[in-house]
């Protein structure tokens, strides 16, 4: 983990993962409008960089961080206990097209360990201090993917049904404890930014823009929601979907995919 940027202050603090492009830059500006001091983290550090001089070096702690890595993860939540944190927002994460038998499983292992393992392990460290505290937010930031079976990009289709479940699962613990203590997942359909093109596949729908998607996350974090689906068409595909037989509901959403695959 590099450190581009460290301030010191003792305003109310909210991490962000992945923040240097799409949903994860524009939840960070929202955040910083509203007077919190960020911690960002990506790799790239040049946008890190921009990113520093755009919410001012006073407000913004800036790190370059390969959540991939259990220890930078570790790291990374030692460095937030520095400050006065109270939000998480877990945005980090990527995806990739293509039949499973024929994909990488090196970048697989990659996806899994930064939408899975590094989404659980902040996420209980966060929980744990916040429910000491009584006080905090915890915003995953999943897909309406993960309410679905997705051939053609089955492992992503995965880590984010794993981060639905693992979502609602905690959000009823923590109701039964009583805690001050809120955790929602953002789920939408498409969104306009750049995971299309680094995941291989070009979007058939023309999906929202980042900043309404981040728009729709930080007001319902911040009112306590735990589903956050922005549009009621997407909303009515992730229950109606979800609702459907497994076996149905990959057949279908085999020829979405079909649809989104490359030009060469």
């Amino acid at each position: 983990m590099n450190i581009i940027h460290k301030c010191t202050t003792t305003r109310k603090t909210a991490v962000v993962t992945g923040a240097t492009s799409g949903i994860g830059r524009d939840i960070a500006r929202q955040l910083r409008e509203i007077g919190y001091h960020l911690i960002i983290t990506g790799r790239n550090e040049k946008e890190l960089k921009r990113l520093v001089c755009e919410f001012g070096e006073k407000y913004t702690t800036a790190v370059s961080a390969d959540l991939a890595d259990k220890k930078e993860c570790l790291a990374l939540y030692r460095l937030a206990c520095e400050y006065n944190t109270e939000v998480l927002v877990n945005n980090a994460g990527f995806g990739m097209y293509g039949e499973f038998a024929q994909t990488s499983l090196s970048k697989e292992m990659d996806m899994l360990d930064v939408n899975v393992r590094a989404v659980h392990i902040l996420m209980k460290l966060f929980l744990r201090r916040f429910a000491r505290r009584n006080y905090g937010y915890i915003l995953n930031v999943a897909s309406s993917a993960g309410y679905v079976p997705g051939p053609l990009m089955s492992v992503y289709y995965a880590t984010k049904s794993y981060i639905v479940s693992l979502t609602a699962s905690v959000y009823e613990e923590i109701k039964r404890r009583g805690l001050n203590v809120h955790i929602s997942m953002l789920c939408p359909g498409p969104v306009k930014t750049d995971f299309n093109s680094r995941a291989g596949v070009r979007g058939k729908i023309d999906g929202i823009t980042s900043a309404m998607a981040a728009s729709e996350a930080v007001e319902g974090m911040f009112a306590g929601k735990l589903e956050i689906i922005p549009t009621a068409g997407v909303k009515a595909i992730c229950y109606l979907g979800g609702a459907l037989p497994k076996k149905l509901s990959a057949f279908a959403n085999y020829y979405v995919q079909k649809l989104n695959k490359s030009r060469k």
